[in-house]
């Protein structure tokens, strides 16, 4: 029996891989896209977005990626963990990523050709520079003081290098403590979780663009409130039971999820949790 037949789906609708096709528009979310979007093309240099874990932080840095990507005159790459153990260490990962290719001996000589290279890409060659980083909280203080540096590259209309700082909530106490980071601060943007109407429409959401064209109610409505209830709005912790649920729909032969198949589905991941 084919999960994908079954429930007439193409893809699978809850996986909590952070792939973009499926990043639910919530107000949040496009609030911080349009927002982040405005910040880069005007060059204001560094922008922050915050949330807590599970609030789509990371879906949202890819699908700003994937969009500028499409775009001629963006050069923009991400960082998906930013755990570096010397200044050395990541201005020469920095420099490969950039495609710097010349190994030098020191972090100063990485920290110059990256100053040419912005200069050339951004100024002679009138390209906007891009760096995204995913898990900001992992960053050290070392490697917040190059950023910092690079922040300092600018003409005298805009910044060279736009930087996106992608963070738990615990990355905002850090970077106040230091004021000459964070007065270079041009946007800073909390991800909140969805509320009740969201939550609905995200499932409907990544039902629709798995493929899912019926016209019932794959999940009824006093379910979507148990999942709200249960999972306070956050985005993985949704996908994670409506993911789920539906295993439990195909081996039930079920129709719909409705709310005794998720009480159970709860049941059985606090139980997992407390294991």
């Amino acid at each position: 029996m084919s999960y994908y037949n079954t429930l007439s789906l193409d893809k699978e609708p809850f996986s909590t891989s952070p792939d973009p096709y499926f990043l639910y528009p919530s107000v949040s979310h496009k609030q911080a896209l349009h927002r982040l979007e405005i910040a880069i093309r005007l060059k204001r240099g560094l922008s922050i977005i915050l949330g807590d874990v599970g609030t789509g932080k990371t879906t949202l840095a890819r699908a700003l990626v994937q969009s500028l990507s499409h775009e001629q005159g963006f050069i923009s790459h991400m960082i998906f963990d930013p755990t570096y153990e010397s200044e050395f260490q990541f201005v020469a990962s920095l420099s490969k990523l950039l495609g710097i290719k010349p190994t030098f001996r020191s972090a100063l000589d990485y920290k110059e050709a990256i100053e040419r290279f912005l200069f050339k890409k951004c100024v002679d060659e009138d390209n906007i520079v891009v760096l995204v980083i995913d898990e900001g909280q992992k960053l050290s203080p070392s490697s917040l003081e190059i950023l910092r540096t690079f922040l300092n590259y600018e003409t005298n209309e805009y910044k060279l290098f736009q930087l996106v700082i992608i963070a738990q909530m615990e990355l905002l106490p850090r970077i106040k403590r230091i004021r000459n980071f964070a007065d270079r601060i041009t946007l800073k943007y909390i991800i909140n979780p969805l509320d009740v109407n969201e939550t609905k429409n995200m499932i409907e959401y990544r039902l629709k663009q798995a493929g899912y064209n019926s016209g019932m109610k794959l999940f009824n409505d006093k379910a979507v409130e148990l999942i709200y209830q249960y999972t306070q709005g956050y985005p993985r912790r949704i996908a994670n039971i409506c993911h789920l649920a539906l295993e439990e729909l195909v081996m039930a032969s079920g129709s719909s999820v409705e709310e005794g198949m998720i009480s159970e589905v709860i049941g059985r991941d606090k139980k997992m949790e407390l294991s």
